[in-house]
C-alpha cells in the first residue's frame, strides 16, 4: 500500500545532499510516494534555513495531508521555534492522519505538541542518517519504519542486560514473581535527554504523570548525563514516572581521571533516588538499529525475565 511521506528540515542543515537523494530513493523503493519540502536543503549558519524558513517548513508539513511527516535530520534549532509554532495546525494535521516522526532535536517539537495539544507523535528514524547512508539501511530499522508507515506496528521488544533481573525492584504495576512485571495503560514519552532537560521549567515540557520515560543521547559523558538527570530529578519530572527506560548513549569518551566512573554507575545512582523502575538496552538513539516508539500514547510495558516489551496494539 503506497503511503505519502513528506520530508522537511526543522533543525540543522543537511550535511550530505547525496544522502538525501539516496534516502528518498530507498523510501520510494519500499513503495511509498515521497515529497521533499521545497527548502529541505536550505542552509543558514548551522541551520536548515533561518528561523522563519524552518518554521514555515513545519507548517507546510502540517498542511501537506501526508501520511507521514519525516525530518531529514536532528541537530539543533527547534528550541528557537517553539513559541512561534501553530500548534493548532499541527494538532489538526495529526488528528487528520499525518504522523510526525523523528528523534534527537525533534524531541523538542514532540514535547511541545504534547504539552500544547495532547496529540501523539512518534520517535523513529530520520531520512539522512537512517536511509541515506551508502550502505544498506539496518534491517530492523527499515522493518519497524515500514510497519509504522503501513499502520501495522503493534509494539517492540528487546533483551535486557544479563544482570537486569537481579537489579529489578518493581515499585509500580503488577508483579507476579521476581523479574516479571507489567504496566498497563501508561503514557510513553521521552527522547533526547539534553532536549528534555533544556525544556524543564518551560511550558513546552508536558506534565506526564505516572508515565514511562524513555531516554537517549549522543556525545554526552556520563557526568553530563547525570547532571541532566539531576535537573529532571530536582524538577520533579522523574518522581512522576513509573518506569524510566534507557536507550542508547553513544559516542562519548571516558577519561583516566574518571577512575571507574561509568554510565553504569549513573544508572545505579538514579535507581537509588527514584521509585520508578530503571530499565536499559532499548534499541533507540543515535545508532543504526532503532525501533519506532509512540510518543504521548498509552502503552503496556511488560517484562518477563530478560525480555522487555512496549506494546500499543489492540491485542
Amino acid at each position: 500500500m503506497k503511503k505519502h511521506i513528506y520530508v522537511y528540515s526543522p533543525s540543522s542543515a543537511t550535511r550530505d545532499r547525496a544522502a538525501i537523494r539516496r534516502g528518498v530513493k530507498r523510501l520510494e523503493a519500499m513503495g511509498h510516494e515521497v515529497e521533499v519540502d521545497e527548502v529541505a536543503n536550505a542552509v543558514h549558519q548551522r541551520f536548515a534555513g533561518d528561523d522563519a524558513t524552518r518554521l514555515a517548513a513545519i507548517h507546510r508539513a502540517a498542511a501537506s495531508r501526508a501520511d507521514v511527516a519525516m525530518i531529514t535530520r536532528g541537530g539543533y534549532g527547534l528550541s528557537r521555534l517553539l513559541p512561534e509554532i501553530n500548534y493548532k495546525a499541527v494538532g489538526r494535521a495529526i488528528d487528520s492522519g499525518t504522523q510526525f516522526i523523528g528523534l534527537s532535536d525533534f524531541t523538542a517539537l514532540q514535547c511541545a505538541v504534547l504539552a500544547k495539544t495532547g496529540a501523539a507523535t512518534w520517535g523513529g528514524p530520520a531520512l539522512e542518517a537512517d536511509f541515506g547512508m551508502v550502505s544498506e539501511p539496518d534491517e530492523i530499522t527499515q522493518a519497524c519504519f515500514d510497519d509504522f508507515v503501513l499502520g501495522q506496528g503493534e509494539g517492540t521488544g528487546w533483551k535486557l542486560p544479563k544482570d537486569a533481573i537481579n537489579s529489578i525492584a518493581v515499585h509500580a504495576g503488577k508483579k507476579d514473581v521476581k523479574g516479571q512485571f507489567c504496566l498497563k495503560n501508561t503514557v510513553l514519552w521521552g527522547g533526547n535527554l539534553a532536549m528534555l532537560a533544556s525544556l524543564a521549567g518551560t511550558p513546552y515540557l508536558p506534565e506526564v504523570k505516572a508515565g514511562i520515560l524513555y531516554l537517549e543521547d549522543v556525545g554526552e559523558h556520563p557526568y553530563r548525563v547525570e547532571r541532566m538527570l539531576s535537573q529532571l530529578l530536582y524538577a520533579g519530572v522523574l518522581e512522576r514516572q513509573k518506569a524510566i527506560i534507557f536507550g542508547q548513549f553513544t559516542d562519548y569518551q571516558l577519561a583516566p581521571h574518571d577512575r571507574g566512573y561509568k554510565l553504569q554507575g549513573v544508572l545505579a545512582w538514579l535507581q537509588s533516588r527514584v521509585k520508578a523502575q530503571v530499565l536499559t538496552g532499548l534499541p533507540f538513539g543515535h545508532v543504526a538499529t532503532k525501533v519506532v516508539l509512540p510518543f504521548g500514547r498509552k502503552v503496556r510495558l511488560v517484562v518477563e525475565g530478560r525480555d522487555a516489551f512496549v506494546l500499543w496494539g489492540h491485542r
